[in-house]
Parts: structure tokens; C-alpha cells; sequence
């Protein structure tokens, strides 16, 4: 201690107890872990009920189903016939390959005019930027009506045609926004090394951006894929010749509007067997692709979306 300095005792920072962390950074206790895990286990029970109940009535046997009041909650004897009867038919088989099809070309397309416009706005300097942005935000705001869509669509002679399901929606502005946004976040360095390596900005998306943006891009294109997949009003409204119709159209029309496929062959096969197996089982095969392509994006569902939200 130096010489005229009056001694100043050393503080030591006290140290937190865990009593004084607030409530929702503490450790939950025995019972509240028990009694969230009850009510989760509930929620899913729940979530998952009504897909155990159409699977089971579309399995299930005719006779089952019309001694149980049209709804099997688990088969005693698991039958296909309902399968063979939908799949035997070109209604819902055409209109699966329909499906498909949109879906797979629409998501494509979506894709490639969302990652190039989402990496053009997403650099500083470019010409137009603004305006196009402020047009894409405009359009997220005030949604055009359904008339306004319908005249243009018909203007423009895609009345009848398949392009007519994909092109008035081939950009959506939230994609956008939440693409731009982990574009953004790419450190600009990156940009300055690729630009004096000479690359230009397709090499530059292609070799660099891309790369580090497959979650956002696969996020983006599971949500593409299934607004396309569950897409029937714009088939409804856009198709007059009903057998070019999806399956969701098809679905719509049979189910819950209570119409009869036009089909021959399963409208005799839904007379025969009980007509909820027949309903139930066009409703499991609507379900499967997105249930089966959803398990390969799950991982990057959360660091695609809030990355891309939080960085817009």
C-alpha cells in the first residue's frame, strides 16, 4: 500500500444464489417437469387422434366400418380394399400426377425467381432495389382480390392451362423477405474476397451464397412445395375441365362437398364398400408426399426460418 493512500478493502462480487435467478431461468422442479410432460403427452395425443382415425377407417374393412357408424378408431382386420378401389380408377390417379407435377415444377420455379430476386435486393447499390422491395412489401400488405386475379389470368390466356396454378403465385413475399434477410447475414467479406478473385454474381450465388444457405433454401422450398401440394381453389377457379384438376381438388369436391368421382369404376366401388373407407383413404393418399418429405427438412425448419427473420 502506498504511503498516504488511505486502505481500501478488496469487494468481492457476491455471488448468486439460484434463489435469486428469476422464475424462468431456474431449474423446474420434479412435479412441474411431470406435469408438463402429462400435458404435452396430451397435446400430442390429441394432434395425433385424428390421424389415427382416418388411417384406421381407411383400413379397415367395410363391414367394420358401417358396424362401428362410418369411424374405426383401430381395425380388427386391416384391409386394402378401399386403396385398390381409389387406385384403380384415373380420377384420383390423373389428378395425383397433376399434383405432382405442379408441385414439383412450381417449387422449382419459385425457388429459382426467389433466390435470384432475394439475392439482387439483398445487395447494397443495386439499381431498382428499393422500389422493387417496396412493390414486394406493398403486394405483402393489400393481397390482390380474387377478382382482380381472375381478370388478369384470363387476360393474359392461362384459363385452362396449369401455368395458370403456378405463375400467380410463383413469388411469395414472406419466402422473400425471410430469404433476403439470411442473405444479409452473409458476412460481406466473403463478397469482397469472390470480387477480387474475379467471380461474378452467378458464380458468386452459386459457388458461395447458395452454399451456406441450405437451410433457408430448403425451409423455403418445403414451404412452396406445400402451398402448391394443398393448392385447390386456383384449380377450382382457374380449370374448367374438371379432369385437370389436383388432388386436392378432387378431394374437396368429394369429401366434404359430398360429389361422387367421376369415375365409373369407384363411384361403384364406393356403393359396394362403406363410403367414409373411400373417403378416408383419398385423404391418406393426399397426406403422404408432404408427410414423407417432411422428416428431410425438419432439421433445418427453425435455423432457416429465425435466422433468416431475425437477420431481415
Amino acid at each position: 500500500m502506498r504511503p498516504g493512500h488511505p486502505h481500501r478493502p478488496t469487494v468481492r462480487p457476491r455471488r448468486r444464489r439460484p434463489s435469486d435467478r428469476p422464475v424462468w431461468q431456474g431449474e423446474p422442479s420434479l412435479g412441474l417437469r411431470a406435469v408438463k410432460g402429462i400435458v404435452l403427452t396430451i397435446i400430442v395425443a390429441i394432434v395425433l387422434a385424428p390421424f389415427l382415425v382416418v388411417i384406421s377407417t381407411s383400413l379397415a374393412t367395410p363391414e367394420e366400418v358401417i358396424a362401428k357408424g362410418g369411424w374405426v378408431v383401430w381395425p380388427d382386420q386391416i384391409s386394402f380394399a378401399a386403396y385398390q378401389q381409389v387406385l384403380s380408377g384415373d380420377v384420383v390417379t390423373r389428378a395425383t400426377t397433376v399434383s405432382l407435377l405442379v408441385t414439383v415444377v412450381g417449387t422449382f420455379l419459385s425457388l429459382l425467381c426467389t433466390v435470384t430476386l432475394a439475392y439482387a435486393l439483398a445487395r447494397p447499390g443495386v439499381f431498382g432495389g428499393k422500389p422493387v422491395l417496396l412493390l414486394v412489401l406493398f403486394t405483402f400488405l393489400f393481397p390482390p382480390g380474387i377478382i382482380p386475379s381472375y381478370l388478369v389470368v384470363q387476360n393474359v390466356g392461362l384459363l385452362d392451362s396449369y401455368f395458370a396454378l403456378i405463375l400467380p403465385v410463383l413469388v411469395n413475399a414472406f419466402n422473400l423477405v425471410v430469404m433476403r434477410g439470411f442473405f444479409q447475414g452473409i458476412p460481406d467479406e466473403l463478397y469482397e474476397a469472390a470480387r477480387i478473385d474475379g467471380a461474378g454474381d452467378l458464380r458468386i450465388l452459386v459457388r458461395i451464397v447458395l452454399p451456406l444457405s441450405k437451410a433457408v433454401v430448403a425451409v423455403v422450398g418445403l414451404f412452396y412445395a406445400v402451398s402448391y401440394w394443398n393448392s385447390f381453389f386456383n384449380a377450382i377457379l382457374y380449370l374448367n375441365d374438371s379432369s385437370k384438376w389436383p388432388i386436392q381438388a378432387v378431394l374437396q369436391q368429394y369429401v366434404t362437398q359430398g360429389a361422387q368421382l367421376a369415375d365409373p369404376s369407384v363411384a361403384e366401388s364406393a356403393s359396394r364398400n362403406a363410403p367414409h373407407s373411400i373417403q378416408m383413404a383419398v385423404v391418406v393418399l393426399a397426406l403422404v408426399p408432404i408427410v414423407c418429405v417432411y422428416p428431410f427438412i425438419q432439421r433445418h425448419f427453425v435455423k432457416g426460418v429465425m435466422t433468416g427473420a431475425i437477420k431481415g
